[in-house]
């Protein structure tokens, strides 16, 4: 099962003007026309519309669905988006991340246990299988659960029943459950580190969740989202994102995935000191900041406004920004993309300011 790309984000689209994206320009974009149809996911690429189908095929059943694919693709939103539309949605959609759980609390976790059950256990607790009782169940990174868990989950899925830890009494449930891992869980089958029998029960119906460099006509609208979302935490106004910043992000690697991508919009928000978005795209993405050159970059990209406030936004000639700058017009055009700066966001700031005074 081959899937090409997908876009997991927000609602919001993307408008391009003069080699930028323009962030005010806004509008839900959906790759089938409704951007309402699935909470939280967004994109016009054949590879969402492939998954989004399989999610609406599978979501009415109680199948059991497996999530395949790369850390930070967004199996869980896909994960809720079947809880979702599915028949169990007013009821819990319960996570656990099986690489979280040291082995020995593991099945404590999954089953449940009992009053004195094990030192320190020292109350009832409810499993995670009994909170999403008649709900989902999601189990993140299964390729990491125990292996003397796993015959007792295989039991649960076939029986509808378990027992909590320090319990002789069988309880029964009623939930879905769906798994994802970025492992290769044949090749763990072959080492004899995952068992066959479950992984026959989990693989009931596979959904291959692509990474980002297989989609990256979606990074633009991913962008957007995270440059909006942080902006609007940290307290700051950025309208436009320059299309060489884009392209530049479209082509990286991302081995990180979304994930990847988030953190390092969240990091160009926090760097960024005007209007534009500023990216730096290093050879390790993640290296720690250098913060004489971030301290450096302010101190030239303020001296470089204030040159071009003072030119009323003019580059070249006797009077240009360049020439009192006291560099080329090709170099100075250079630093300004690097730094984010738009001579037109400066011009059109000078005529607002001539219109206030002319007014007064």
């Amino acid at each position: 099962m081959s899937m090409n790309s997908n876009v997991l984000a927000f609602s919001e689209s993307c408008g391009e003007s003069h080699s930028t994206l323009n962030l005010n320009v806004r509008g839900g974009l959906n790759g089938n026309g409704d951007a309402a149809s699935f909470v939280g996911i967004v994109g016009h690429s054949s590879g969402l519309r492939n998954v989004l189908q399989l999610v609406d095929m599978v979501a009415a059943t109680d199948a059991t669905v497996l999530l395949l694919g790369e850390t930070g693709t967004g199996k869980e939103l896909i994960a809720r988006a079947i809880h979702e539309r599915s028949q169990r949605q007013k009821q819990s959609f319960v996570t656990l991340n099986c690489a979280a759980i040291p082995n020995s609390l593991f099945e404590s976790e999954l089953f449940g246990h009992e009053r004195g059950a094990f030192t320190g256990a020292n109350m009832q607790r409810p499993g995670r299988l009994e909170l999403a009782d008649r709900g989902t169940l999601f189990l993140d990174e299964v390729g990491d659960m125990p292996l003397d868990v796993q015959p007792k989950l295989l039991r649960t899925l076939q029986e509808h029943t378990y027992e909590r830890l320090g319990s002789a009494r069988s309880k029964s449930v009623d939930v879905r459950l769906v798994a994802a891992t970025n492992a290769n869980l044949e090749q763990m089958i072959e080492e004899r580190q995952f068992r066959q029998d479950l992984y026959y029960r989990l693989n009931v119906f596979p959904i291959r969740v692509p990474p980002l460099r297989e989609r990256r006509e979606d990074i633009p609208l991913l962008v957007q989202h995270f440059t909006q979302k942080y902006a609007r935490q940290m307290n700051k106004q950025i309208d436009t994102i320059p299309e060489s910043t884009i392209q530049k992000l479209q082509r990286w690697s991302w081995p990180g995935n979304v994930r990847e991508l988030e953190n390092l919009i969240e990091r160009s928000v926090i760097l960024s000191s005007n209007s534009t978005l500023s990216v730096s795209l290093s050879e390790k993405m993640n290296s720690a900041i250098d913060a004489a050159a971030v301290v450096g970059n302010f101190e030239e990209q303020k001296r470089i406004v204030e040159i071009l406030q003072e030119t009323k936004g003019r580059i070249s000639g006797p009077n240009g920004a360049a020439f009192r700058l006291g560099v080329k017009r090709s170099t100075l055009l250079d630093r300004m993309k690097k730094l984010g700066i738009d001579v037109r966001e400066i011009r059109s700031s000078r005529s607002q300011e001539n219109q206030v005074a002319y007014s007064l």
